[in-house]
């Protein structure tokens, strides 16, 4: 009986390990996107997210809502959408990932059905079944793209990762914090608080434009539009490895005499310093 116990501990022991040193793809992520679009030809809007969603997981519509709470609730979305994955990065321990890029919303048979625009979606890892579930889920609408997006798939830098702090609120202590103090840089100087907080390779997602890559084209867009930002933190949450996170909010974005109102949801990555930058960003309107 000891025996038997004891090369079941090693066994699971050796499994662990196993698990612990098994090398984390942004493929998986990908192909989660792209197993929840086949799912969405073949089961529908409604039945595609039910299918793929997170026990906590929310879309916006247009206020923050579960994704099984609204699914639920709908008889059927009619239409049909269809994505592709184009911009997409995983967490060391690939527990959190996310993939975006451009969408096809169409209602009706003609070209004039058509509805275009780029999506977010950010996956975590469901532990019970080992799989990658929709935790975030939103996009905006834009004219037809004149271009085809180039893609950007990362593999995770392992040097990167850090350990857990042996206090388990402190890593959501800091991230809230930080998205709180861009909040605050923001609404003194949109400019000068994504001059401090924006990684080289960020994405800016802003309804009625195409998603600008690169801090140079984001600081133009901002400065050209003459938007002011006040925004307010919602929630917060990150990799285990301590390499990715996101957080999302509101946010009243004034241009001139017009105040809209909207959501974001903002990526963040950490650097080689272990400071968080924002690596991608994205406003969703919410409709008066």
């Amino acid at each position: 009986m000891k025996k038997t116990l004891l090369a079941a501990i090693l066994l699971s022991g050796f499994s662990l390990s196993s698990m612990a040193q098994a090398t984390v793809e942004v493929n998986s992520v990908v192909s989660a996107e792209q197993n929840f679009n086949k799912l969405l030809e073949k089961k529908g809007i409604k039945n595609g997210f039910l299918a793929v969603a997170d026990a906590e997981g929310i879309v916006f519509k247009p206020n923050a809502v579960k994704i099984t709470d609204f699914y639920n609730g709908i008889d059927k979305q009619p239409g049909s959408l269809t994505s592709q994955p184009k911009f997409a990065r995983i967490s060391a321990n690939g527990d959190l990932g996310f993939t975006a890029g451009p969408y096809v919303y169409q209602n009706g048979k003609t070209e004039e059905d058509k509805v275009y625009g780029d999506y977010v979606s950010i996956w975590r890892l469901d532990i019970a079944d080992n799989k990658l579930k929709l935790l975030i889920n939103l996009g905006i609408q834009h004219p037809e793209p004149e271009q085809e997006v180039v893609t950007d798939f990362k593999e995770p830098d392992p040097a990167k990762r850090k350990a857990p702090s042996k206090d388990p609120f402190a890593g959501k202590n800091i991230l809230t914090a930080t998205d709180k103090t861009l909040n605050h840089s923001l609404e003194l100087s949109a400019l000068a608080g994504y001059k401090e907080f924006l990684s080289p390779e960020a994405r800016y997602y802003f309804p009625g434009f195409e998603p600008m890559t690169g801090t140079d084209r984001i600081q133009k867009f901002v400065a050209n539009e003459g938007i002011s930002i006040s925004a307010e933190t919602v929630n917060v949450g990150r990799s285990t490895s301590n390499d990715l996170a996101y957080t999302y909010g509101t946010a009243r974005i004034k241009k001139g005499n017009i105040v809209n109102n909207y959501n974001y949801v903002r990526i963040w990555e950490i650097d080689a310093n272990h400071r968080w930058n924002v690596l991608l960003e994205v406003f969703s309107t919410i409709e008066n």
